[in-house]
């Protein structure tokens, strides 16, 4: 009885594991897809040259893509 109680502990273990690494490729994969989102939205308004409220931060991303990728 003490070993099938261990084995549940190790498989309950194990899918906790694999489902935190899953759940942190998906928040990953979100973050991406919101940043590529607000950057496009961030081009779209200043080829319109539109302010809305969410310039400033589109220019922020549009900023920090910029050092990194410099073109």
């Amino acid at each position: 009885m003490v070993v099938v109680v261990e084995a549940v502990v190790v498989v309950v273990v194990a899918v906790v594991a694999v489902a935190a690494v899953v759940v942190e490729a998906v928040v990953a994969v979100v973050a991406v897809v919101v940043v590529a989102v607000v950057a496009v939205v961030a081009v779209v308004a200043v080829g319109k040259k539109e302010v809305s409220m969410g310039g400033i931060v589109c220019v922020l991303v549009i900023d920090s893509c910029s050092q990194k990728e410099p073109s």
